[in-house]
């Protein structure tokens, strides 16, 4: 079984707007969201064992956050309850698809998250990342969960999803990443991601220059891979000895890219599973054409995402055709 640990909330999308409403605002749309909770669906489409472990809320909002869980077919029994709100995110829509987002988390119930017993010996990886990681006092419960599973022998995968609306303290955030990368196998990152984690200055070079500098220090600290989404440029991973991989992207029409990464998480656990690769060791002795095949896949997928409004990831049937 996978454990994917991290939030749940509600997304608010704006509808398409009608041009004879010059200056009116969008509806907004309520849909299923946050970064892990997106990759446990997403998991759960593609066939894979898995569970969410996360904190939700009693509210509305919560109730149809676990109807789409167990709907994909994920395990809710690591999922806590509160009274609280749940946390809400309001997307803007770019002409080009990418989404940005303004956050309401004061008080919800995800961000309170205690820490859980040891997690059944049946799991074999632990997902973690985006705001959960983030957002005391629920962060640091999130953190020693990483810390305890990965020490015991768990495969442990993190996406950062980088929110800088959300990290006040941008270097005691970058120094708290760098802390978690002894206790990672998989580390998965947009470019984006990767530039704002090396800091200013922190590597010199062109953008995707710098990235790839920056992840190749970070690849010294731990992890056995790291994969490197580039939009509609596709994906890379890079492993330790100097080894770097791409593949395209999908040709889509793109809707919006709301889900795309947590999608891209998703198909990678999925099919390294699929290459009995969910250990550090096993992931380290991956060669060039298991990578091209996990890459191929999590771009088809992601591709699917980017498809349709909001985060809406593929069945396995779908790749399938």
């Amino acid at each position: 079984m996978i454990v994917v640990a991290g939030e749940a909330l509600i997304d608010l999308v704006p509808s398409p707007q009608d041009p004879s409403l010059d200056g009116q605002l969008p509806a907004l749309l309520p849909r299923r969201g946050g970064g892990p909770y997106n990759t446990a669906v997403a998991l759960g489409r593609l066939g894979s064992p898995a569970a969410f472990c996360s904190r939700i809320s009693t509210d509305t909002f919560g109730e149809s956050l676990l109807h789409g869980l167990r709907s994909a077919g994920v395990d809710t029994a690591l999922v806590q309850r509160g009274t609280e709100p749940t946390t809400l995110a309001v997307a803007d829509i770019s002409p080009d698809g990418s989404a940005g987002y303004g956050f309401y988390v004061d008080g919800t119930a995800d961000r309170l998250f205690t820490l859980p017993p040891a997690l059944p010996e049946a799991v074999r990886a632990l997902s973690l990342g985006t705001c959960s990681l983030v957002l005391e006092p629920g962060a640091s419960a999130y953190e020693s969960l990483l810390r305890r599973e990965a020490r015991r022998g768990v495969f442990t995968a993190l996406d950062p999803n980088i929110r800088p609306g959300l990290i006040l303290d941008p270097d005691a955030y970058r120094a708290r990443f760098r802390s978690w990368l002894p206790d990672l196998a998989l580390l998965k990152l947009s470019e984006e991601d990767a530039l704002w984690l090396a800091g200013p200055g922190g590597a010199a070079g062109g953008d995707w220059d710098a990235a790839t500098a920056a992840a190749g220090e970070w690849l010294g600290a731990g992890p056995a891979a790291i994969v490197i989404t580039r939009g509609g440029d596709g994906l890379t991973v890079l492993t330790p000895g100097g080894g770097e991989l791409t593949v395209p992207g999908e040709q889509v029409t793109v809707v919006d890219t709301i889900g795309a990464g947590d999608t891209v998480n998703a198909a990678l656990l999925h099919r390294l599973d699929a290459h009995d690769a969910l250990s550090y060791a096993a992931v380290a002795s991956l060669g060039t054409d298991d990578w091209h095949d996990i890459l191929r896949f999590a771009a088809r997928a992601a591709a699917v995402t980017c498809s349709r409004a909001g985060a809406e990831p593929p069945f396995v049937t779908e790749l399938a055709a």
